[in-house]
């Protein structure tokens, strides 16, 4: 299927040859990216070289751009011109980035805009390695259903319990089990004490503060403590501007003290529901 090409520079052997996209099951590159390292980290699925208008074309509707930040550095309208080449051509756009430069916040940032705006999928790789694997992948998962990779959780209580707790840091499954059979139920297990978490075995105390962090921190930092308390405690203008008078030393008069309307009173919304882990566990019952 590979046709020669007449190239001007008269070495026909600098490139190789240029091939029409198949329908197999080989990664399609663009020429352009023969000396690119990534190449010998893209494993497990065929490659060839094809006339094509992305870096890598890994499915029949699926296109791979690729660009190295420090390539980005020198070359900045490098990228803007190959998405305008692109245009709406692929269902699934992709661009590739290789983190190969220390400063990669804000020119990672300004690409993720650029793909915003063009309906491009942005992936960042911090290897080679980690590039070809993602290119791998996504020509392996050419053909699979979604179902394949999405995460599947039971709903059974035990299984949403372990999910629950495995989320605190250092508490592993077996932890919960420990927790489950000797504790009971995770309303049980929220309001245990520090003693009862440590007299279980292997639970020490980082473990423990962390479970306990975990049901007794407040989400909310001080700094948002602060401005609501604030928001809500009554304040009166005469109590306010007394304060003030002292320390500005009589700059307002009597006549102003009294134009100014006490602050409002914010007004304490109701209490969330109670809910029960063990209320959405319950099938529904018939209705007759």
């Amino acid at each position: 299927m590979a046709t020669s090409t007449n190239h001007s520079d008269g070495n026909p052997k600098a490139k190789p040859p240029v091939v029409l996209p198949g329908t197999g099951n080989n990664i399609i590159i663009n020429p352009n990216q023969r000396l690119n390292p990534v190449l010998e980290c893209i494993r497990n699925v065929g490659k060839e070289f094809g006339d094509i208008v992305a870096d890598f074309q890994v499915g029949r509707t699926t296109a791979v751009l690729y660009l190295s930040l420090k390539y980005h550095r020198l070359h900045p309208e490098y990228i803007h011109t190959r998405i305008e080449r692109l245009g709406h051509a692929y269902n699934l756009r992709v661009l590739l980035i290789i983190c190969d430069v220390s400063e990669h916040q804000e020119p990672i940032r300004e690409l993720t805009k650029t793909c915003l705006i063009n309906n491009i999928t942005i992936m960042v790789a911090w290897s080679y390695d980690e590039a070809g694997l993602y290119l791998s992948t996504y020509k392996q998962f050419e053909y699979k259903p979604p179902d394949l990779i999405k995460e599947r959780l039971d709903k059974d209580y035990n299984t949403i319990l372990r999910t629950a707790l495995t989320s605190i840091n250092k508490v592993n499954k077996t932890d919960v089990e420990t927790l489950r059979t000797s504790l009971g139920s995770f309303s049980d297990i929220a309001t245990s004490s520090s003693d009862q978490l440590q007299n279980l075995p292997g639970f020490g105390q980082v473990k423990v503060r962390r479970i306990k962090d975990a049901f007794e921190k407040p989400f909310r930092n001080k700094a948002t403590s602060t401005l609501s308390s604030l928001g809500t405690q009554p304040r009166t203008s005469q109590s306010t501007i007394a304060e003030a008078g002292h320390s500005t030393a009589g700059i307002a008069d009597e006549g102003d003290l009294n134009t100014i309307k006490p602050a409002p009173v914010a007004v304490p919304r109701e209490p969330s529901p109670v809910w029960d882990i063990e209320l959405d566990l319950d099938p529904p019952s018939d209705i007759d």
